[in-house]
């Protein structure tokens, strides 16, 4: 491979996935954002990744010293002493207006003394990777937007020939922020801080420009860890497009295979939508029972309930999912929406796919998943995302939306999202008889029969029950079902 075009890995593999292998060597990169956004440790990782390599490195600091930067690494558990540091204090007679001098480039009338020992610490290191910190120190040392444009200018030729891959870090202080650096640059990443009114902080980059490149464009959540920055490429459903085999994955309860036609099919998204308490997690549990007793593996994302808590409520009704999770058939993973980003979610989810063979997921509720969302339209792009992904798969998803309100003819959830889905499971109360009972259905179901009768549905005596269709009642999705004959369908009556 050229060397000119040989791509640097960053040391962070979900940027280099962003950007489509890394960067290309001996080019010119700014690293632009606010304070806080990880400029440092993303420069950090990129040094110490080519110094992992054998290849000589230098960080130029204008505005940290030596010792911040020390503390930097040792939070992260790093050391440094690969990688050479040189830091500039820029004299108090080198910032009076009179004393302005341009910087970095040998071609200058006049270099100033901080100047010349950088260069010199170029020519003698010759390093193939260096980072600058920061630039709001060379707007401020260049008095004006024309010199400051001919300093990046002359910075950008005075390494062209020298083999080496900059970085410049802005951290976006100053009040008239340009574009000067971003024209001269040949590829831009900016860093974005997010600061909901409640919950930590987001983090998310962009990649505003990369020359030349198909990179990953959009929006990519990324945090920051003991150990650097771990970064979530944003998913795209459309490269992963395979042809799965039709398979129909059985909940064991009979009457409930039977109102789907047989069971949930491979690759597709079932919704199980109703009013709190319904039975609606109890029903996706017994299919991640009855996929683990197969000798699959599946994944429940939950929300809204402690994993404890699922653990042993399923066990009451002999679902017994606490093997399987000591066996790693089942995996769980508890959400706090206040503290894990949308993009880290999914990324965990796609993760447990690729490399752990789930082969059904379940969310556990929508509710909780919008709440981890800025904006419903953003939920419903990203949601659309992941279950195209997840069918392209051959991965069973089964999503979960509680209803607001308990009973009535005008209860609805959070966000309309069964257009997306393949399937969708209706759980309701009604009143029979003086007592409030439970009825399931299914409304829709693509590319599959099903049965279209009301059945009761029933959680008690240990087990989940199921009962033959109401064909003499009328009204039941309402809530207030009215009896043309007898009450027979009801689970145990008879007549």
């Amino acid at each position: 491979m050229n060397k000119s075009t040989e791509n640097l890995s960053l040391g962070i593999p979900g940027l280099d996935l962003v950007l489509n292998g890394g960067f290309v060597a001996n080019r010119l990169y700014l690293i632009e954002g606010e304070p806080g956004s990880g400029k440092t440790t993303l420069a950090l990782q990129f040094l110490l990744e080519g110094a992992a390599r054998g290849e000589p490195t230098l960080y130029v600091t204008l505005s940290e010293s030596t010792e911040e930067l020390t503390a930097v690494a040792s939070s992260h558990g790093w050391s440094l002493d690969a990688i050479n540091i040189r830091e500039l204090s820029p004299s108090s007679e080198s910032l009076r207006p009179d004393d302005q001098y341009t910087m970095f480039h040998p071609s200058e009338v006049e270099l100033g003394e901080t100047t010349r020992a950088i260069l010199n610490e170029v020519e003698k290191i010759q390093p193939t990777r260096i980072v600058f910190d920061s630039l709001s120190e060379l707007r401020l040392l260049s008095g004006n937007p024309l010199r400051y444009r001919r300093q990046i200018l002359a910075l950008k030729q005075f390494f062209s020939g020298k083999n080496c891959t900059v970085l410049l870090l802005d951290d976006m202080t100053s009040t008239d922020h340009d574009l000067q650096v971003q024209s001269i640059a040949h590829g831009v990443i900016s860093l974005e801080q997010l600061n909901p009114d409640y919950g930590s902080e987001r983090r998310r980059l962009r990649v505003v420009k990369y020359r030349g490149v198909k990179f990953r464009g959009g929006y990519h959540d990324y945090i920051i860890l003991e150990g650097g920055l771990r970064v979530f490429p944003r998913l795209i459903a459309n490269e992963s497009r395979n042809r799965r085999q039709k398979e129909r994955y059985a909940s064991g309860l009979p009457e409930l295979d039977k109102l789907l036609g047989g069971g949930i099919e491979r690759g597709t998204s079932t919704l199980i939508a109703g009013a709190a308490g319904t039975g609606k997690s109890s029903v996706a549990a017994q299919f991640v029972h009855a996929a683990a007793g197969r000798g699959q593996k599946a994944m429940m994302v939950i929300f809204d309930e402690a994993e404890n808590t699922l653990i042993d409520r399923s066990a009451e009704l002999n679902i017994a999912l606490q093997p399987h999770l000591d066996s790693g058939a089942v995996l769980i993973k508890q959400v706090d929406p206040a503290e894990l980003s949308p993009g880290e979610l999914i990324n965990a989810i796609r993760d447990a796919v690729d490399t752990g063979g789930v082969s059904i997921v379940v969310i556990d509720s929508l509710n909780g998943f919008l709440n981890a969302m800025p904006a419903e339209r953003h939920l419903i792009i990203q949601l659309h995302e992941l279950l195209m992904f997840l069918g392209q798969r051959g991965v069973a998803t089964i999503l979960i939306s509680a209803h607001h309100g308990l009973i009535g003819s005008n209860m609805s959830g959070p966000v309309d999202v069964s257009y997306l889905a393949d399937a969708v499971v209706l759980m309701r109360y009604f009143e029979a008889e003086g007592e409030v009972r439970q009825a399931i259905s299914i409304v829709k179901k693509r590319g599959g029969s099903h049965e279209r009768s009301i059945r009761e549905f029933k959680m008690e005596s240990g087990k989940i029950q199921v009962g033959t269709p109401l064909k003499n009642f009328r009204g039941i999705l309402t809530g207030v079902p009215v009896l043309q004959a007898n009450n027979e369908g009801l689970i145990g009556r008879t007549s």
